[in-house]
């Protein structure tokens, strides 16, 4: 039995964070430095953690770091910038304007080591000829309210970009460039990390009309034009491309693994339910409330605590004016399916510490959720309608505050099941 469930689930969570750290892991997939010109570049919520690593083990380093507000870390020749996430800003439009420059000062054989992690996306500003910041911000929004999959955002940004696609990377020819990966994307393809900058995409314009069109994304005629006239993507068999290796070295089935390892240590039965689950927050969470259930009613008095675990990153169609995200959405949905059962608690937080564009990581529950809600006077229902989820949890004390992580592997859910004598 687990006597205090919400404390457990936030070691988990603490656990899977820990091991996603770039300087616990970075250092092993970093070769010797070399004794030419080495240029460090790199963008995403984790960045800025992963240079002070790189400096660690190689010392001050030319460069440059785009990270969002709040991610920086000291270095001692690498230049750190703060821009905007989700939504771009100027700081991140000047900042990748002059990284573009850097890596095209490279030449053969220099090294350009990029540093990308989820975030990148955002942070990487160069709209293609056409499109204004402004424009690129607009889209960028609808995209996070239409609920579209992040690989399908990822394709519109490619394309409405100079930098992503695998531009960065043929910026950087005829120069080495070894990309080291933090993934936050279902199944770790590299090309949707940061909407791969420095991978080879066959996407076309017309795969981003298409995106635009199948989930109703609201953009400016701009746009449709920029799109209609091509754009700079580059194709994974482009020879400017054959001096890039990208490689992956934390991504989320690692934390899961190292939350189970911790959970199985403390006497759970655990079922990882996969690392790449997609879909709308609200329909996860039922689907996971019934499975907890029926669990559940097949366990007996002394039987050993089990616990879902999963990750992945899940969705939410912006129906109402709320504040909210993915993570508290699918507690807040799994709160009011399972309506409160004696026994089950649970957590679900962004390891980036931010869930949407709160910052907030998650929330926790238990079977005393909907009980507090109405002793305070909070409408579960009203709040799931309004997409106000971290407003709900905040008026309860339920959400999980971390501050910057500085690592990013996605979604982590954990979901606590113990006999109802036990709860």
């Amino acid at each position: 039995m687990i006597d205090r469930p919400h404390l457990f689930l936030r070691h988990l969570f603490d656990r899977a964070v820990e091991v996603a750290d770039p300087m616990r892991s970075l250092r092993d997939f970093l070769p010797e430095k070399p004794k030419g010109r080495v240029i460090v570049i790199g963008a995403g919520k984790a960045s800025a953690r992963m240079a002070e690593a790189v400096e660690a083990a190689w010392g001050p380093c030319e460069g440059l770091v785009i990270t969002r507000y709040g991610y920086a870390r000291p270095c001692r020749g690498i230049e750190i910038v703060e821009a905007a996430h989700p939504v771009p800003d100027q700081a991140g439009l000047e900042a990748t304007a002059r990284m573009l420059t850097l890596v095209e000062s490279a030449k053969e054989g220099d090294l350009v080591l990029a540093l990308i992690s989820g975030g990148a996306s955002a942070l990487l500003v160069q709209p293609v000829p056409g499109v204004s910041l402004a424009e690129k911000q607009a889209v960028n929004q609808a995209l996070l309210a239409s609920g579209a999959p992040i690989d399908r955002m990822n394709t519109v940004r490619k394309h409405l970009s100079r930098v992503k696609g695998g531009q960065l990377a043929a910026a950087a020819w005829p120069a080495d460039l070894l990309a080291l990966i933090i993934s936050d994307v279902p199944g770790d393809d590299p090309a949707f990390i940061g909407s791969g900058p420095t991978v080879g995409d066959p996407s076309t314009p017309d795969d981003a009309l298409a995106v635009i069109g199948r989930w109703n994304v609201d953009v400016a005629a701009s746009i449709r034009d920029a799109l209609s006239h091509g754009s700079g993507v580059v194709k994974p068999d482009d020879p400017r491309l054959a001096r890039t290796r990208n490689v992956i070295y934390a991504a989320p089935r690692q934390s899961l693994e190292a939350a189970a390892t911790f959970a199985r240590e403390a006497g759970c039965d655990v079922h990882l339910l996969g690392d790449a689950l997609e879909g709308e927050a609200r329909m996860a969470a039922e689907a996971q409330a019934k499975e907890a259930l029926a669990l559940q009613s097949g366990m007996m008095a002394g039987d050993p605590p089990i616990l879902l675990l999963s990750g992945g990153e899940l969705t939410v169609t912006r129906r109402g004016d709320g504040i909210g995200g993915p993570n508290a959405e699918f507690c807040l949905a799994l709160a009011l399916a399972l309506d409160g059962a004696q026994g089950i608690h649970a957590l679900a937080c962004d390891t980036d510490g931010v869930d949407g564009a709160a910052e907030v990581a998650g929330a926790v529950i238990g079977p005393d959720t909907l009980k507090i809600a109405a002793a305070r006077r909070v409408d579960p229902r009203l709040a799931l309608d309004r997409n106000d989820a971290h407003s709900f949890f905040g008026s309860i004390d339920a959400q999980v505050v971390t501050g910057p992580t500085l690592t990013n592997v996605n979604d982590f859910r954990a979901i606590l099941v113990q006999s109802p004598r036990a709860g």
